[in-house]
C-alpha cells in the first residue's frame, strides 16, 4: 500500500516577477511524500504547485482536495476524477514514478543519465525598459543563444525598441528570439504587431490575445506573418474531446506544454499526441515551480526529440528554492546525480 504526505511550503522570489497576472512575489507550493508501506525507508517526492489565478484549478477548495485525495490514496491514480486538478495529477505522477524510481533516473536518457544537457531558453521577465534591458543583457553575457521576452508591461513601442536593439546586434542565426504576450493585444490591433515583429526575424509569439476568443485566434494563425504557439489556450481544456476540437479550430503553429496547467505528464502526453496528428509543433516549459517540480519536468521533457531550447530555466527564481541534482552551465541544463545527492531524495524527510 502506498501513503501521500502532503507538506506545505512557500517558496519566495528573489525579485517580483511580473506576469500577466500580477505581481508575484511568493509562491505557495505543496510537497507530497510518497511511501510504501511494506517498505517505509523507500519514499519518492512530487510537488502540487499551481498558480493564483491561472492555473483551472485554482479553486476555493484546492486544499481540502488536495489533502481529500492523498488520504484516499491507494494505488492507481485517478485521471478521470481528477482531469481538472492538473497540479494534483502532476505531484501524484512525480511521487510515485520517485518512488518506484528509488535512486535511479526517473528515465533512461543521456539527461537523466548525466550524459547530456538540455539547451534552455533565458527568461526576461515583465518590467521597465531599464529593468528588461539590463536582463537581457544579462541573459546575453551568461551565453544564452535563445531569449524569451514576456512583453505587454510597459510601452509596445519600448518593448519594440528593445527587441530591435537586439536583432541589430545579433541575427535570427545567432540569437533566437521568442515573445510572450500573455494575451496582452486586442483582437482589433493583433495583427499589425505581428506584422511589425515578424520583421525582426521573431521565432515565434505566445498567445498574442487572450483565451477563450477562438474564432479570432483562428484568424489569426490562418495569416499570421510568425508562428503563433498557444499557452493560456489550453489551460482548463482537459477532456480528450475539447483538446481536439481546439486545436482543429485554432490550428496553431505551436503549443507550449506545462504539466503543472495541462494535464499532468499523462495530460500533456495527450496533447503531443494530437499536435503531432495534426503537424503542430510544441516544446516544453516549467511553471514556476520549485527544483522539485523542475527535476521532474526536465527528465520527464528528455524523453522527447525537440530540437528547440525548451523554458525549463525557472529554478533559479527562489530564495528558499530546495536542492538538486539539476546544475544549470550557461544555456545547458545538467542532471548531476553525484556523491552528495547519492540519496537523493531521501534526505528530504530530514527537511520536513
Amino acid at each position: 500500500m502506498i501513503q501521500i504526505k502532503v507538506y506545505p511550503y512557500t517558496l519566495h522570489f528573489k525579485q517580483p516577477a511580473g506576469t500577466s497576472r500580477g505581481i508575484y512575489t511568493e509562491h505557495k507550493v505543496w510537497f507530497l511524500r510518497a511511501t510504501d508501506t511494506q517498505h517505509p525507508d523507500r519514499c519518492g517526492w512530487g510537488e502540487v504547485a499551481p498558480l493564483p489565478n491561472l492555473s483551472c484549478d485554482d479553486t476555493p477548495d484546492f486544499e481540502n482536495v488536495l489533502n481529500r485525495t492523498c488520504a484516499q490514496f491507494e494505488e492507481e491514480i485517478d485521471y478521470e476524477g481528477l482531469r481538472n486538478y492538473p497540479s494534483i495529477l502532476f505531484g501524484l505522477e512525480c511521487a510515485l514514478d520517485d518512488l518506484r524510481a528509488y535512486h535511479q533516473p526517473l528515465y533512461d536518457t543521456p539527461f537523466a543519465r548525466g550524459e547530456k544537457s538540455i539547451t534552455i531558453n533565458g527568461l526576461i521577465w515583465m518590467g521597465s525598459y531599464d529593468e528588461m534591458r539590463k536582463r537581457i543583457t544579462e541573459k546575453l553575457s551568461a551565453g544564452f543563444h535563445c531569449i524569451k521576452i514576456k512583453i505587454g508591461a510597459i510601452d509596445f513601442e519600448k518593448e519594440y525598441s528593445l527587441l530591435e536593439q537586439i536583432r541589430k546586434d545579433f541575427s535570427s542565426e545567432e540569437i533566437i528570439l521568442r515573445v510572450d504576450a500573455n494575451g496582452g493585444f486586442s483582437p482589433q490591433e493583433a495583427m499589425a504587431k505581428l506584422e511589425r515583429l515578424a520583421r525582426l526575424d521573431i521565432h515565434s509569439i505566445e498567445q498574442p490575445i487572450k483565451a477563450r476568443q477562438i474564432e479570432a485566434m483562428a484568424a489569426l494563425c490562418r495569416d499570421t506573418p510568425l508562428p503563433i504557439a498557444l499557452d493560456e489556450e489550453l489551460i482548463g481544456v482537459n477532456q480528450l474531446t475539447e483538446k481536439k476540437r481546439l486545436l482543429d479550430t485554432i490550428r496553431p503553429q505551436y503549443i507550449i506544454l506545462k504539466p503543472s496547467l495541462h494535464g499532468g505528464k499523462k495530460g500533456c502526453e495527450e496533447w503531443i499526441r494530437l499536435a503531432r496528428q495534426r503537424e503542430i509543433g510544441y516544446w516544453i516549459t516549467s511553471a514556476l515551480e520549485s527544483n522539485i517540480g523542475l527535476m521532474h519536468i526536465a527528465q520527464w521533457a528528455s524523453t522527447f526529440s525537440i530540437n528547440i531550447p525548451q523554458g525549463l530555466g525557472t529554478g533559479a527564481l527562489y530564495t528558499n528554492n530546495i536542492e538538486t541534482p539539476l546544475s544549470l552551465e550557461g544555456e545547458q541544463l545538467w542532471y548531476k546525480k553525484d556523491e552528495k545527492f547519492s540519496r537523493f531524495p531521501q534526505g528530504l524527510a530530514q527537511r520536513f
